[in-house]
């Protein structure tokens, strides 16, 4: 799997970084190993997981996580991962 993730402040994206787990394991294990990854590379917590975070990345492959979902503030708008392979 193949994650991309971008930190968005209003229209402007100030970092991305892409992530790729190659393990054999099950779908949400590595969605999970990469998300960790993502948030590593970007240097930000990781958010909380909602069930809307659920239903987007199941139907369109991308979700976004917004300021409230985070434990510490943070400096941009929106969070967006999207699974590009």
């Amino acid at each position: 799997m193949k994650l991309f993730g971008k930190l968005i402040k209003g229209t402007v994206i100030v970092n991305e970084a892409v992530v790729e787990n190659n393990e054999n394991i099950s779908y949400t294990d590595n969605l999970e190993k990469c998300l960790l990854a993502v948030c590593k590379e970007l240097e930000i917590s990781v958010p909380m997981w909602l069930e809307k975070n659920t239903k987007e990345f199941s139907r369109f492959r991308r979700t976004f996580f917004f300021d409230e979902q985070f434990n510490e503030k943070v400096y941009f708008d929106r969070f967006e991962i999207k699974q590009i392979d």
